[in-house]
């Protein structure tokens, strides 16, 4: 009985091996994955059995956007496209285009033009070491003149424009390391640093052409084509970061100083006469770039201030007027920060003449008074004593009179009817004083 059980059993399970092998599918067969350039590689490749001719022909009838777009098709298709972009003949035609526009539209097309061949560059280049890739990409444009500091004499000249498109649109993205080494390139490629301490060590104004040369170089292609304030900070601090304070105050005064009507630096300007808020603006907003970037290594609040104390003395001491918009535009912390460290060294005279000039501005430029009020109040808390504070304010109100029999005599020098702006500056020295007392009395009153 137990050996016929045992047969049944052994019966029943090689017929149920036997049905499960029948109904089990048999396996798919393996698939293997292929990327788009291992199929442009193969055999089947259009491109592959064209005559290179043919295939160079093709690249000349696509534009320069269109060409950077098929230069992402495959390896093969983008090494295809840097030899067909390295021929002379294509240099010649693409590359080489005419700087001194004589219209808008001309300009406008130029600057597109070079910012569409920085894209083309970008994504050609986009596998190489970024050395190699700038060796590529500049020596294509070592021969242009327009790209090259005091090689063109044309004012007008868009070159220095059209570069800082091409950069731009070449190195977005890109990270800091690679973004030093493309500022180490380009002041080997130009020999920037030792053009730039010739410059700053010169006497002002001695060498006009080199010094707009260096700041239409500086602004158009490292600064002015970045439209956030980080990526501006730093090619600022690449600029700034090796030189002494004196020659960073300079250097702020060449690339941001205010022009003369004719074009070059108004050296003697700030000096010699009032200028209106326009001419200090870049100034000011180069000042106020750099105090929000205080985190970087080896620049500090106490530097900014030794450049900006630096910069109101060059190339002489300015008009107090000038120095007192310079602060107000600047805004209340730098000004309060600057009149503070000259009132806690004693230098209670020079703050006094300061601040009345600040009203002065005040009342000019049409800024709150209230604005002015705060600025003396929060001076008055430099000074710990109660005899120091009336000190302070008697100072202050010595000056307002001394300014304003300064103001008198001068009106009186001359005839008021030739020389306007001195009796008006005296009248509106008037209204500021009186709009200043009102406003600090009312404050102190409250």
């Amino acid at each position: 009985m137990v050996r016929k059980a045992s047969r049944k059993v052994d019966r029943y399970t090689q017929t149920f091996k036997s049905q499960r092998q029948r109904r089990t599918p048999p396996a798919p067969p393996a698939r293997t994955i292929r990327t788009r350039s291992q199929c442009i590689t193969s055999s089947t490749s259009f491109f592959n059995r064209l005559p290179a001719e043919v295939f160079h022909m093709i690249l000349d009838q696509l534009s320069v956007l269109e060409i950077s777009v098929f230069s992402m098709v495959s390896k093969e298709i983008t090494q295809c496209i840097v030899d067909h972009i390295s021929t002379l003949a294509w240099r010649n035609k693409v590359i080489t285009q005419s700087f001194h526009p004589s219209t808008r539209l001309e300009l406008t097309s130029t600057v597109a033009h070079y910012r569409n061949l920085g894209l083309l560059f970008k994504r050609c280049t986009l596998l190489l070491p970024t050395k190699e890739r700038l060796k590529l990409i500049f020596s294509m444009f070592a021969q242009i003149p327009c790209f090259m500091l005091e090689h063109c004499l044309v004012p007008d000249c868009i070159g220095f424009t059209s570069c800082g498109v091409f950069l731009q649109t070449l190195i977005a993205g890109w990270d800091e390391l690679e973004c030093h080494r493309v500022f180490n390139f380009l002041c080997e490629h130009t020999n920037l640093l030792p053009r730039m301490e010739a410059v700053i060590t010169a006497k002002p104004g001695v060498r006009q052409y080199k010094e707009l040369q260096l700041r239409l170089f500086c602004r158009r292609v490292l600064l002015d084509p970045w439209l956030t304030e980080p990526d501006c900070q730093f090619w600022l601090r690449q600029l700034l970061r090796s030189l002494p304070m004196v020659s960073q105050a300079r250097l702020l005064f060449i690339l941001y100083g205010p022009l003369l009507p004719e074009g070059s630096l108004g050296w003697q300007d700030v000096v010699e006469r009032v200028l209106p808020h326009t001419a200090l603006w870049e100034l000011a907003r180069t000042v106020l770039l750099l105090n929000g970037n205080l985190q970087v290594k080896g620049w500090t609040f106490d530097s900014m201030l030794v450049v900006l104390e630096e910069l109101i003395v060059i190339p002489q001491p300015w008009h107090l007027e000038n120095v007192a918009r310079l602060l107000v535009l600047c805004g209340s912390s730098l000004c309060y920060t600057v009149l503070a460290s000259r009132a806690v060294n004693g230098r209670l005279v020079e703050i006094s003449r300061l601040i009345v000039y600040i009203i002065l501005v005040c009342e000019k430029d049409g800024y709150y008074m209230s604005w002015a009020v705060k600025l003396v109040q929060h001076i008055c808390q430099v000074f710990h004593s109660a005899p120091e504070k009336f000190c302070f304010i008697q100072h202050l109100e010595s000056m307002f009179t001394e300014i304003t029999r300064e103001f008198f005599e001068l009106s009186l020098a001359v005839n008021h009817l030739e020389d306007r702006e001195t009796f008006q500056n005296l009248c509106i020295l008037l209204d500021s004083s009186a709009r200043f007392h009102t406003k600090f009395l009312h404050m102190l009153l409250k």
